[in-house]
């Protein structure tokens, strides 16, 4: 904007990422490439308005993100439904890697089950596998900090609807980032041409 001779506010910009995020994600994740069948589930912290919140997130083998949600608590029901969006979004992989988190691993026996249940294709599902171990989650919690790097200069979000907002665009850039978008099969391509193509 600078380049262009035009001034705008620091508190503009951010009504646009609050504004438009949502809207760019939701096209990105309709390009975005399929996800391997072993994923990596964990959390971590983020300030609202003062308050620890937790952010769930979870990667696949490749280091590729899954999905995510901001959660106002960490308990069951937290862990269940960013469990049902991902394999919605998804479907089931074939063993998810936790950490000693009990009410993670009591979400995954839960929405299997539902899944299980649910599916039509009259084909036996094989349960997902679970490993607990916090040393093979290591993966995860290395890209925790590509999005903590983003999140810690704000010194927190004013709400838990603009937290979701801003923290869906900053997965989305680090998605682009890790070449997760379809069209992004060419090495070549910078972050602003994927964005170009992702708004066109």
């Amino acid at each position: 904007m600078v380049e262009r001779g035009i001034s705008v506010d620091h508190a503009t910009i951010g009504r646009w990422v609050v504004r438009y995020s949502p809207e760019l994600l939701e096209r990105f994740n309709s390009r975005k490439r399929a996800v391997t069948g072993r994923w990596h589930v964990d959390e971590t912290y983020i300030k609202v308005r003062g308050r620890w919140m937790y952010l769930y997130r979870a990667t696949d083998s490749n280091g590729d993100t899954v999905e995510f949600w901001v959660s106002e608590r960490r308990n069951l029901a937290a862990a269940k439904r960013f469990l049902s969006k991902a394999l919605k979004q998804h479907g089931r992989p074939e063993r998810i890697v936790i950490d000693g988190s009990q009410s993670n691993r009591e979400a995954i026996l839960s929405c299997d089950a539902t899944n299980r249940l649910e599916d039509r294709s009259r084909r036996e599902l094989k349960p997902i596998r679970i490993r607990q171990s916090r040393y093979l989650n290591n993966r995860i919690e290395q890209d925790h900090r590509a999005v903590k790097r983003r999140v810690r200069p704000m010194l927190g979000f004013k709400s838990v609807n603009s937290a979701r907002a801003i923290i869906g665009g900053i997965e989305m850039i680090h998605m682009m980032r890790k070449g997760q978008a379809k069209y992004a099969c060419n090495p070549g391509l910078s972050l602003a041409e994927q964005f170009e193509r992702l708004t066109a």
